[in-house]
């Protein structure tokens, strides 16, 4: 098959991929169409069905793999399909695992670097909450391995949140030999639980998307819950610890505007925050690149409040 990552304006496009995302819509002119998202395990691909009541476009729902016949072109600087035919696939016609993203780095690797962080804390406290949460439950650790960090935005992949998690208990392992003012207990403890919620705010693939718990709390709240249950378990858990830690999470974000319920006010608190915007940002970056043909300007960009480019 050819992944999606592959096409470029002018290309035509006849494989099967996974439908994300379906729903119709009507033209100014009045005229009904429908909007399509196709994805594969290397990104996913906006189409549009101009005429979704033609004989040759097969009933179909998201979350079904299809059949697309069609033409690739760009479209305000991102590609998309003009889709002529469409045929719902049935089962093994297809391989699940050529369809949903994953992380380009080896699960089993990151999983094993995470651990050896883990064994470097010296807090026998903050050791045994982590001890509690990825190595004693089988449940929690099989799903964090796997779970994606968003919706979109950044790390949306399988494995996405342990690599997201991973790069920044490194970024702050480092903060740590530039800032020895740093409790590094501390912020490593609350980089490794800073986005644990995200395995309760967002559902598992193929479905991706926020569940109850996301909508009406949010990663935050619950990854500082989470920390509460597992800190109650261990005896003797220092009150003000538990408080500090809590703070780091929830303060995360660094604004109240980025959803944070609270401002850092902690020496650590600020170093979580800018590491996880560090690396967000910078996964988000490349993401753009890797998903655009431009060698020129690339157009303006929200989060980045800038037109942007790739180097040379």
């Amino acid at each position: 098959m050819k992944y999606i990552k592959d096409y470029k304006d002018g290309d035509r496009i006849f494989d099967i991929y996974f439908c994300k995302f379906k729903s119709s819509a009507v033209t100014k002119n009045g005229k009904n169409y429908d909007n399509v998202i196709i994805q594969d395990k290397t990104g996913t691909l906006d189409a549009k069905i101009w005429d979704p009541n033609n004989a040759g476009i097969a009933d179909f729902d998201a979350m079904d793999y299809i059949e697309v016949y069609g033409d690739v072109t760009s479209f305000n600087g991102a590609l998309q399909v003009n889709v002529k035919r469409v045929r719902k696939c049935g089962e093994g016609e297809y391989d699940e695992g050529e369809y949903m993203p994953v992380s380009s780095k080896n699960l089993d690797e990151m999983y094993a670097e995470l651990l050896k962080i883990i064994g470097s804390i010296g807090n026998t406290y903050l050791k045994a909450l982590l001890d509690k949460f990825f190595v004693e439950d089988e449940a929690f650790a099989a799903r964090f391995r796997k779970a994606s960090a968003a919706k979109s935005i950044h790390h949306g992949f399988i494995g996405g949140l342990l690599e997201h998690t991973l790069s920044v208990a490194k970024l702050c392992d480092y903060y740590c030999t530039a800032y020895p003012i740093l409790n590094r207990d501390l912020l490593l403890t609350a980089a490794i639980c800073h986005d644990i919620g995200k395995v309760h705010e967002i559902s598992p693939f193929p479905t991706n998307d926020y569940t109850d718990a996301g909508q009406f709390l949010g990663h935050i709240v619950v990854g500082s819950e989470m920390v509460g249950k597992k800190a109650a378990e261990i005896p003797g858990f220092p009150e003000m610890l538990e408080m500090q830690l809590k703070h780091c999470i929830l303060a995360h974000h660094g604004e109240f505007e980025y959803g944070s319920p609270k401002k850092p006010a902690l020496i650590e608190a600020v170093a979580l925050s800018h590491a996880d915007d560090t690396d967000a940002k910078m996964e988000t970056f490349t993401e753009i690149l890797q998903s655009s043909q431009e060698t020129g300007w690339l157009g303006y960009n929200r989060l980045f409040e800038s037109n942007l480019r790739r180097s040379v």
